[in-house]
């Protein structure tokens, strides 16, 4: 098939040359493009053989590329046919009308096409049907353009030729209100034909987004409309609406936000989405392009020298490395604190090495085995598994804290614990609502996101007053798969992310081999949690280059997709590419780029195989990471502390009990207990409900602060704690405790959501944050804690084992058989003694309210730090024989063992009569003695 190109001469004249694709027939539309761009470029260089001459039976000239509207080339020998191409212009008679006449009149331009032949090959019928042929396809019969579509892997539906409607005034009159409807579809459902698979090609397609289901014609494209305020515009031609709809929701970006109910929010969406597209600028582009080799470089150099070793690669997703990357050096640029991550395993190390400050030596140095005896050793875990801190520096200098959480293998157990440490950290900084600068990231896997019931929980948490962080960017390493099961079998909804919209929480899904959209929706991620104080998630639709790990072969069971990834470029390559053929960025520059950094590489991992990294002198170290501050050895630490208080303390206490606010109005039900309260505060005779309560009033008077959370805590279960009263007549809210003293610690009680998972982790991580405060969660039965399993096995028991990690986190758990049958009965005692090990834990079932007293005051002190289980009563939180006197709060401390103190038993002991003694705690003594 051969080509005419007119190529101009040094001395102004012209040449022609007609050279020739070979087996055109054979190719589909994207080979014969490549193979007429290699021809011209050819040409131009002057670089043509003979044998790209040799052969043309046919040939294209195009004479409209400089204004000819007709002509009849002449045929060369051997040629059958030239077609010639003419301009591409409106009809002459219409030339002089303006452009809003011909929109209305339907009048689009036209190209003569011409035929010369040779009638010894072609037929003069023959050459008509064959330009007819070409007419039919060039209006787009015989799927045509969807097969130009198809080999141009264009994601979308080519528009449809059809004939005009026929001008009806009523029908011209409805068709604003269509236009409106087109653009709410596009902001609702643009996103299902937005190309975000960086896999699979298909043409996406959707009857909402079909200009023809709004009785709209391509013959309107040019016809303006009013728009609503859309784009900041007042009328637009219809062309330059879907152009902008497509630019905003359907190109390798799509975004939920139509389900948001607040309309500021909305509003905000669409103000920066629905804007011409800015590319980059120059600066930008090179950082994009220094954290994608970055983190290529890193994952190929611990694929080349350390074979065979499990560090569960980002390869396929490296584009997390600068979406973090922009939202860090945003929240080091507003001032923020601190950032916080939540991460499971895939792209841990990469994570630490290129975006959290750590050394590659350190990263290099665990994979080489050298440990420094000053490390915290305990029974140790995985290198991907580690926490802890560093600092991140944003490209103009600007830096910020960076808090890695440790996390086990068992996939979003992390998400409710990290939320309690950004809280506890906030409060900390304690700047009110203002206060929400520590940012928490949490990276999810798809097929977790969608399967882990704790995701949801952790949602839940997000907006209530005990919980609230400020919003957190979750962000989706959607590798389109799990372990080995694909998303038809992991879920059931569209998106691994689709829970999250009853939530009022916005999405966006990106596809993951476009690096300049994933930075784009990054910094609107972040800047839309920074307005609204909301969640947000970004679903970065990537793929898994290799297996679950690296010695896994996953062909085994996803072979298509798996020949896919066999065959792709990776992310840093098709950028490089791109820029390079933007004119954006010179090939020398790129290599040079990747060069720099596989040296600073090898130079590090020689030096730490030959020196081997160690830590610095002054650090507290586990498995070569810096421990975080707040869990060093002596964080927190009080000295001289006892459990025993003054009388005039709790007396105090009892009397905040009575001194409401003016004008309040007690509950008339509860207006006795609170004078009892007082009275027990003088005379003794001090029940179980308000024993806790001068736990927590008197830490709070020494400036320990107490956090307590839990299902219906502030009340209690079984109606006996009471700690917040309710105005009768107003329900505004009283807590006694808030009003102790003018200096005293901060107190808060929460009543939780129905979770047990995520609340008992975020509390877990507020207390791993807080060695200075009390934390405790209260289960609304002890058996309920089993909901919670993970954080019992995975953090509570075994987190200073693994990881160094201290908590002082108490739970409560109500527990005694009380005829209400099995599942109310027993908070399993036995299956916390078989977790108990190594002093890991302190697991307790106080008899008195004094014992308990003296047990919560010790936990606050107590240092090393370790976490507490109490098995609370039931029974005894009413029984008088269980009350305590004001002497046992006022003298000695926390018991082991109580010895029996009724005088015959005394006297029998003495007597020398006593053949068995019997150990129990809580109910069974009080059932024995009665």
């Amino acid at each position: 098939f051969g080509l005419a190109i007119d190529l101009p001469r040094p001395d102004g004249s012209r040449q022609l040359v007609v050279p020739s694709v070979k087996s055109a027939h054979e190719m589909d539309f994207a080979e014969f493009l490549g193979a007429y761009e290699d021809l011209v470029r050819k040409a131009r260089k002057n670089e043509l053989t003979l044998e790209d001459y040799a052969g043309t039976t046919i040939s294209l000239t195009n004479p409209g590329g400089i204004g000819t509207v007709h002509s009849i080339p002449r045929l060369m020998q051997g040629q059958g046919t030239i077609v010639g191409v003419g301009a591409m212009d409106y009809p002459a008679e219409f030339a002089g009308a303006s452009a809003e006449t011909l929109a209305r009149s339907g009048i689009s331009k036209v190209l003569t096409l011409t035929s010369t032949y040779d009638h010894r090959i072609i037929q003069g019928a023959a050459s008509g049907e064959f330009l007819k042929a070409i007419h039919l396809k060039l209006i787009g019969e015989d799927g045509f353009y969807d097969r130009i579509f198809t080999s141009l892997r264009v994601p979308y539906e080519p528009i449809r030729w059809q004939r005009d409607v026929e001008y009806d005034a009523e029908r011209e009159m409805g068709k604003p209100a269509r236009i409106a409807e087109l653009i709410h579809a596009y902001r609702s459902r643009g996103h299902l034909m937005a190309d975000t698979d960086p896999l699979a090609y298909r043409q996406r397609r959707h009857p909402d987004l079909d200009i023809t289901s709004y009785g709209l014609t391509l013959w309107d494209l040019d016809r303006q409309f009013p728009t609503g305020g859309f784009a900041g515009t007042t009328r637009l031609p219809l062309r330059d609406i879907l152009g902008q709809l497509r630019d905003a929701y359907c190109r390798t970006t799509g975004i939920e936000y139509m389900h948001l109910q607040d309309p500021a929010e909305r509003r905000w969406m669409q103000e920066h989405l629905e804007t011409p597209y800015a590319k980059p600028n120059h600066e930008q582009q090179l950082q994009t392009l220094r954290k994608l080799n970055a983190a290529e470089a890193f994952e190929t150099f611990l694929q080349t020298k350390f074979v065979g070793q499990k560090r569960f690669s980002l390869e396929g997703g490296e584009s997390l490395i600068p979406m973090l990357d922009v939202i860090m050096s945003g929240a080091a640029q507003d001032g923020l604190d601190e950032v916080a991550v939540g991460m499971a395993h895939r792209g841990r190390l990469n994570v630490l090495a290129n975006i959290a400050g750590k050394s590659y030596g350190q990263v290099f140095s665990e994979f080489e085995g050298n440990q420094d005896p000053r490390t915290v050793q305990g029974s140790g875990d995985v290198k991907y598994h580690l926490g802890t801190e560093g600092l991140f520096t944003a490209p103009g200098g600007e830096q910020t804290k960076v808090y890695l959480a440790a996390n086990p293998s068992h996939l979003e157990a992390v998400d409710g614990v990290l939320e309690g440490v950004v809280r506890a950290k906030q409060d900390r900084i304690d700047l009110g609502e203002n206060g929400y600068t520590v940012l928490p990231i949490l990276v999810h896997g798809d097929a977790a996101f969608a399967g882990q019931g704790v995701v949801m929980e952790t949602l839940q948490l997000s907006q209530l007053r005990g919980y609230r962080t400020g919003g957190t960017v979750h962000v989706l390493i959607n590798n389109q798969i799990g372990f080995t099961t694909g998303p038809s079998s992991a879920r059931s909804s569209q998106y691994a992310t689709d829970i999250v919209k009853g939530l009022q929480v916005p999405v966006f899904h990106v596809n993951g081999d476009d690096p300049e959209a994933v930075v784009r929706v990054a910094e609107l991620a972040y800047a839309y949690r920074q307005e609204f104080r909301k969640d947000v998630v970004i679903d970065m639709v990537c793929y898994r280059r290799r297996g679950h790990n690296e010695g896994d072969d996953p062909s085994m069971t996803q072979p298509m997709m798996y020949n896919l990834i066999e065959k792709k470029r990776s992310v840093r390559k098709l950028y490089t590419e791109s820029l390079i053929g933007r004119g954006d960025l010179t090939a020398e520059e790129a290599e040079e780029f990747l060069k720099d950094f596989q040296r600073e590489l090898e130079r590090v991992f020689t030096e730490t195989r030959e020196g081997g990294w160690r830590p610095p002198q002054d650090s507290e170290q586990v498995a070569g990471l810096e421990r975080p501050e707040s869990q060093l050895e002596d964080a927190g630490t009080m000295v001289g502390w006892q459990t025993a208080v003054p009388a005039e303390v709790i007396d105090r206490i009892g009397q905040a009990h009575v001194r409401p606010p003016e004008g309040f109005t007690v509950h008339p039900k509860l207006g006795k207990l609170l004078e009892r309260r007082a009275a027990m505060a003088r005379e003794g005779g001090i029940d179980w409900g308000f024993g806790e309560l001068l736990a927590f009033g008197t830490l709070l008077m020494e400036g320990t602060p107490v956090r307590m959370s839990g299902q219906d805590s502030r009340r209690g279960t079984f109606t006996q704690r009471h700690s917040v009263m309710h105005d009768y007549h107003t329900g505004a809210e009283w807590t006694p405790l808030m009003y102790l003293t003018a200096d005293q610690a901060k107190f808060w009680i929460y009543d939780s959501s129905l979770s047990e998972f995520a609340a008992m982790g975020f509390e877990y991580g507020y207390s791993v944050e807080r060695p200075d405060a009390l934390v405790l969660w209260e289960a609304q039965f002890g058996d309920f804690a089993n909901g919670a399993q993970v954080i019992v096995d995975e953090f509570l028991s075994s987190s200073e084992q693994k990881w160094g990690q201290r908590s002082s986190l108490v739970l409560l758990l109500p527990h005694g058989y009380e005829g209400q049958g099995p599942d109310h009965s027993s908070g399993r005692i036995e299956r916390f003694l078989q977790l108990c090990a190594e002093e890991n834990m302190v697991v307790a079932q106080p008899s008195t309210p004094a014992s308990h007293f003296h047990l919560l005051r010790r936990q606050a002190y107590d240092r090393p730090r370790r976490p507490l289980v109490v098995f609370s009563p039931k029974q005894l939180l009413r029984l008088k024989a269980a009350a305590s006197p004001l002497e046992e709060f006022t003298d000695g401390t926390f018991r082991p063992v109580l010895g029996d103190t009724t005088e015959e038993v005394r006297q029998a002991a003495r007597s020398g009569e006593v053949d068995r003694v019997l150990l129990c705690s809580g109910r069974v003594y009080y059932d024995l003695t009665a």
